[in-house]
């Protein structure tokens, strides 16, 4: 027998010690995922892991909130009753984790919203709310058997045989009868034609192949509609109020003026805002005072839980559109710092207080070992979240803890606790796991750590490191930079800074 050919005795042993292999690697990851630490079930220290890679990621957000119980008892509150929620904290303490972690405890949407053409009125299309019964059902009927499709159709879409007339499967393999061995068409849709009595004329009508059924979409005549929100849609939506349209909708321009030969029907240009989209959801705004005058139709938005949507553009022909009663009762979660309190409507802090609640974020937790065991959780979580970073050992953790203790003190000057500014920390976990990757380390260790928390540092830590003090540095900066004659430049090398940003000769003209 040649050397490069197997007996087939030997061809089985290989193959049963290769699955033999992969039955003991799928058993030891299955005993991998059992013996995880599940910090939602129970109670664990730093003693009880080797590595990060020891805990298990929680699937809700809720429970990947760090150190605000408080919060998260509210937010449980909200989901439950659709109460408003008013998040006030510095960045990076889990605000939009506890939004996201909402909507997650929410019931799927059980409204559709449709926007239909008016013939009466084009410019004014018609809202019509239509339940998750309402859109099944008829999704249900217009999927056909092949039986009961014009025969054409059915041999176009490979159901039936043209030459014997027999039915079989089209995804098969065999593209051939069954039967008499003919072989049958194989299109995926079939487009043909069809009396209409309600408008006594041929429409068209567009069969689809969907497994072993035929859906029918019907006619034109029957879909002069735009689905607005969909059935199968995010319970959550973010929005930043960058612009009107974003967060209250918009009509788009058509530059014929929607002529019902050249151009678009105003029915079909109708675009959603975010108010809309959040419709049996969460709406999610981030620096809630930051939306200013839009505040009051978020406001309006709240209260009636319907708003029109309008062209914005009065120069565009979609602003001659108006589309009335578009439903959006949502829950609304906002973010906002300390600082921009006074910045947010006091009719819209009044709606939030009424509905809802207000929430002050925690900065800083105890010092205790159970805290720590969250903060490993925490390090779990960004390493999975990044993808490209390894986990954390226990002493690498430890590192990080000392790092949250010192952050405690120095910006909240809390002793004996631990830093709940996590964002910022994560940064620390990150650098790590890249010095570690460029080392080739299996595991972030304590050298990376310490490594990242010394380059991780704020930009004004750096300033004043090469300076000796902000001040220097900006008039470095100013002298070498920003001025506009090198006689300014020199006056202030020398230490002088009076009109130093402008020298008087180049204040000609303005003055």
């Amino acid at each position: 027998m040649p050397h490069n050919v197997l007996s087939s005795g030997l061809l089985d042993k290989l193959l049963r010690k290769k699955d033999s292999g992969k039955d003991e690697k799928s058993s030891e990851n299955e005993r991998d995922e059992k013996d995880l630490i599940n910090p939602v079930k129970e109670d664990f220290t730093l003693d009880d892991i080797e590595t990060t890679a020891d805990i298990k990621i929680p699937d809700n957000p809720l429970d990947m909130v760090i150190g605000q119980d408080h919060a998260v008892e509210y937010a449980k509150l909200a989901a439950k009753q659709r109460r408003h929620l008013l998040l006030v904290g510095p960045p990076g303490v889990g605000k939009s984790m506890i939004a996201q972690g909402i909507a997650e405890l929410l019931p799927k949407p059980r409204e559709q919203i449709e926007v239909y053409h008016n013939p009466a009125n084009p410019e004014r299309p018609i809202v019509k709310v239509r339940t998750r019964d309402e859109v099944e059902k008829e999704d249900s009927d217009t999927l056909l058997s092949p039986e009961d499709v014009p025969e054409p159709v059915a041999e176009q879409l490979g159901f039936r045989c043209p030459s014997c007339g027999e039915y079989s499967d089209p995804d098969c393999d065999c593209r051939y009868c069954p039967r008499c061995g003919s072989q049958k068409y194989s299109a995926r849709t079939y487009r043909a034609t069809q009396y209409d009595r309600a408008t006594s004329r041929q429409v068209a009508v567009i069969y689809e192949r969907v497994g072993d059924r035929i859906r029918v979409v019907k006619p034109d005549s029957e879909e002069e509609k735009k689905v607005l929100v969909p059935l199968d849609r995010k319970p959550f939506v973010q929005a930043t109020g960058a612009s009107e349209t974003e967060l209250l909708g918009d009509v788009k321009h058509c530059p014929w003026g929607g002529d019902e030969q050249l151009g678009e029907p105003p029915y079909k240009r109708v675009i959603p805002g975010a108010v809309h989209e959040a419709h049996e959801g969460v709406l999610f705004i981030d620096e809630l005072a930051q939306l200013g005058p839009l505040q009051q139709h978020l406001l309006t938005a709240m209260q009636e839980k319907e708003y029109p949507i309008t062209g914005k553009n009065p120069q565009s022909s979609g602003a001659a559109v108006r589309v009335e009663g578009v439903p959006c009762d949502f829950i609304l979660v906002g973010a906002c710092n300390i600082q921009d309190l006074p910045m947010i409507l006091s009719p819209l802090r009044s709606r939030i207080q009424g509905e809802g609640y207000e929430v002050l974020m925690k900065t800083t937790m105890p010092d205790t070992e159970e805290n720590r065991a969250k903060l490993a959780q925490f390090v779990a979580q960004e390493v999975e979240r990044d993808g490209r970073i390894p986990h954390a050992t226990r002493e690498a953790v430890e590192e990080i803890v000392k790092e949250a203790q010192r952050r405690a003190r120095v910006i909240d000057g809390e002793r004996d606790a631990l830093t709940l500014r996590l964002r910022d920390l994560s940064g620390v976990v990150r650098l790590a796991g890249d010095l570690a990757v460029m080392k080739g380390a299996k595991y972030i260790e304590p050298k990376h750590v310490r490594a990242a928390i010394k380059k991780a540092k704020p930009v004004e830590d750096q300033i004043i490191e090469e300076y000796g003090s902000l001040e220097e540095g900006l008039r470095r900066d100013v002298a070498t930079c920003s001025l506009s004659s090198p006689a300014a430049q020199q006056r202030v090398i020398q230490g002088d800074t009076t009109d130093s940003y402008y020298h008087q000769e180049d204040k000609r003209g303005y003055i």
